[in-house]
């Protein structure tokens, strides 16, 4: 008899469950009637306000300019109306906090009234609500006592309703700052990077003689993430509580076939993505993409481009709504970088680039990049950004979840580089040389050797995955950001170091052309200047090899494997001065978020740490020991005398491991002590019990095994 029901329980109830019957059918329904239907865009606004209020919140969306506070009262009253013809009975004011997930606090539209009711929704009701800060990390930022904060309406990101189960509800993006100004969340300084971008950008396209409206940096990130079903999730207490699997031996079948990639959509999976892409679109978010990921198990969603900040609020929308919709078809989506040992991790691919009206595409390099002096002012800007703050870069996706995923043979390594193609670093090397390029490698066709094909238009180079920092077309691709990142914290850093170094660059061409008057010698010679001194930091090779880690360490290249190593980096000296001169971050809210930042990778570690013992210790030991017990009963036989010394051998090591990793877990100093410590020390230790545990798995009988397998995690669904 089976001493472990609830596990074959699941499998049997997957094993029989009916044909899922959709809740809709996109062939009944027309996107383009669904889509934004949930969102006040500027449509709506347009045809609910006043013209002239229209007029100055357009301005102030699409411009950057300042928001007229007098339009806040006429703005709320629209807003309100429409949000109740939705069926929306409460607002609230969405926020970012140091956390990385989603904030919001509820209020009521309606007022006592007499004997009734009366819905209020007033313009300092849009502008201003007061949540509690006390309970957000701050990181220092201000006193325990000192719980006041505000959030503060983001015009650039349209207001819009989420349906619930029972109800509507209208959020209001917002940022969130403390009493005395101090940004606490993520949108504040991804606002303010931005702005900096817009500010810096326009000085360098004035030297080349042209104007443009804001210039704003746009962001499509590529989600990847798992789906589990639920009745196995639910078994896996390591699963539910952090994210990840602590244990699972190493399953006959993984992605060794490499047959999960771009295949067959399985009916179940593909529904519940139909679902997500349906409630996405009703909120404006412009999905585009969506296939099987390498792992099993493991898919990807991908938008098309919009602004930096809206894309932001767009991405943590949609993490929210793989979730929810996943539960509404028996899943459990799962975010986090690493879930299972041996196969794939998952990651948030962040493509950037600039632009705006005037000017299109900065990072457009056209049919003849070699002529194209603009872009290539631009993209010699970004060489130099990202190898001056190359520590930062890899400080800005640092995490205990995607310190497993960097530098394994999925993701790209610790060690920050730039990937360019062979045309356009062709193009690079010609005007390191001489400070000008006179040709660039040309695309060609592709015969496939079957009349009934095609020919294929052919790309002047080829792809590459190994890269942290690649440039693919007309953007740059970080792909070492985790899944469960916000983004805002990439593109901030993205945004302001972009600045910065075109703040430098129209210094120089400032001082250049003092001397020499002519705009195409001075460019060219301080472009040179540039591409001579960082130029190091391209790299179009193997990012995963050995060799790539020696060629790295020679041209001075940072490579911070772990935590604790990068994210010291907010805080140099250099990252103070840039964050500031730029006025996206003060010397204090760098500060603030270095030790949040530490702070949680301490929490993670420990809570995992705990949770390796306690289910080593309460679930696997006793499932040996009672397999144990059962072979006594055969323990005249050699082969059940030999398992049976085996399984109390391994539990000895179990058992040992686990004092060992209690002792280790032990150990207490201050925050960035107990960060190194919990990194050397304490994730081996867990590894080790981990070791012992898998083996285990492998030999005691699958019906007292209390843990689903990975074999069922991964396939079954």
């Amino acid at each position: 008899m089976s001493t472990n029901p609830a596990r074959q329980s699941a499998i049997a109830s997957i094993a029989s469950q009916p044909r899922l019957e959709g809740t809709f059918d996109f062939r009944n329904e027309k996107i383009d009637v669904i889509y934004g239907q949930n969102v006040f865009s500027l449509e709506k606004m347009e045809k609910r306000l006043p013209k002239d209020v229209f007029k100055s919140l357009k301005s102030s969306i699409e411009s950057g300019s300042k928001l007229d506070g007098a339009v806040a009262d006429v703005v709320a009253a629209a807003i309100k109306d429409w949000a109740l013809e939705r069926g929306a009975t409460h607002y609230a004011h969405v926020f970012y906090p140091l956390t990385g997930f989603t904030a919001e606090k509820h209020d009521t539209f309606f007022e006592p009234n007499g004997p009734g009711t009366l819905a209020q929704f007033s313009g300092k009701a849009l502008i201003q609500a007061e949540p509690d800060a006390s309970s957000f990390p701050n990181g220092g930022l201000r006193s325990t006592f000192e719980a006041r904060g505000y959030t503060a309406w983001d015009v650039t990101s349209p207001a819009y309703i989420f349906d619930g189960e029972n109800g509507s509800t209208l959020c209001i993006p917002t940022a969130f700052v403390s009493w005395k100004g101090e940004a606490l969340d993520k949108k504040t300084p991804l606002l303010r990077s931005m702005q900096a971008v817009n500010r810096a950008a326009h000085r360098v396209i004035a030297h080349f003689g042209k104007k443009a409206g804001f210039i704003s940096a746009s962001c499509g990130p590529e989600q990847e993430y798992f789906l589990i079903d639920s009745r196995l999730f639910h078994l896996r207490p390591d699963l539910y509580t952090c994210g990840r699997s602590l244990f699972g031996s190493k399953p006959a079948k993984g992605q060794e076939f490499e047959d999960q990639y771009f295949g067959t959509i399985p009916d179940r999976v593909l529904a519940c993505m139909m679902e997500t892409e349906r409630e996405c679109f009703k909120l404006g978010i412009p999905i585009k993409t969506r296939h099987n990921e390498v792992a099993p198990a493991q898919y990807e969603v991908a938008p098309i481009y919009e602004s930096a900040n809206v894309a932001h609020d767009h991405q943590m929308l949609t993490m929210t709504l793989l979730r929810r919709v996943a539960s509404k078809h028996g899943f459990v989506c799962l975010l986090v970088e690493k879930p299972f040992a041996g196969v794939n991790g998952s990651g948030k691919h962040v493509n950037w680039s600039i632009g705006g009206p005037g000017v299109g595409n900065l990072l457009e390099p056209g049919n003849d990049p070699h002529t194209n002096a603009q872009f290539l002012a631009f993209c010699s800007a970004v060489i130099r950004a990202v190898d001056l703050h190359q520590g930062l870069l890899r400080a800005s996706v640092a995490s205990a979840g995607n310190d497993h995923r960097l530098g394994a043979n999925e993701a790209p390594p610790a060690i920050i580089s730039i990937y360019l193609g062979d045309m356009l670093n062709e193009v690079i090397e010609q005007v390191k040389a001489s400070g000008a390029a006179s040709s660039s490698r040309k695309g060609g066709t592709m015969t496939l050797g079957v009349d009934t094909l095609p020919v294929l238009p052919k790309d002047a180079g080829d792809r590459n995955r190994t890269s942290p920092f690649a440039f693919t077309g007309n953007k740059f691709e970080f792909r070492a950001v985790g899944s469960a990142f916000s983004v805002a914290g990439p593109l901030t850093v993205l945004n302001t170091i972009m600045a910065d170094s075109l703040d430098m660059l129209a210094d120089e061409l400032d001082v250049e052309m003092k001397s020499t008057k002519d705009f195409n010698v001075a460019l060219q010679k301080v472009l040179k200047a540039i591409l001579t001194k960082h130029g190091r930091i391209v790299f179009n090779g193997n990012g995963y090899s050995e060799e790539w880690h020696k060629e790295a360490e020679k041209r001075g290249l940072k490579n911070l494997r772990t935590t604790p190593e990068a994210l010291p980096e907010i805080v140099s000296k250099a990252a103070v001065e840039l964050f500031e001169r730029q006025k996206v971050l003060s010397k204090d809210e760098l500060h603030s978020r270095e030790e949040i930042y530490t702070h949680s990778y301490v929490l993670t570690v420990k809570t995992e740490s705990k949770l390796t013992s306690e289910i080593a210790r309460t679930l696997l030991l006793p499932a040996a020991f009672k397999y144990a017990t059962e072979l006594s009963a055969v323990a005249d036989s050699k082969s059940g005398k030999k398992l049976r010394s085996e399984i109390l051998a391994l539990a000895d090591q179990l058992s040992d491991a686990i004092d060992a990793l209690d002792k280790e877990r032990a150990v207490e100093s201050d925050t960035h002590s107990n960060a190194k410590h919990a990194c050397a020390k304490v994730l081996p230790a867990m590894l080790k019990v981990r070791a012992a545990a898998d083996a285990l798995e492998e030999i005691v009988a699958d019906e007292y095994w209390p843990l689903p397998s990975y074999q069922e995690l991964l396939f079954l669904r």
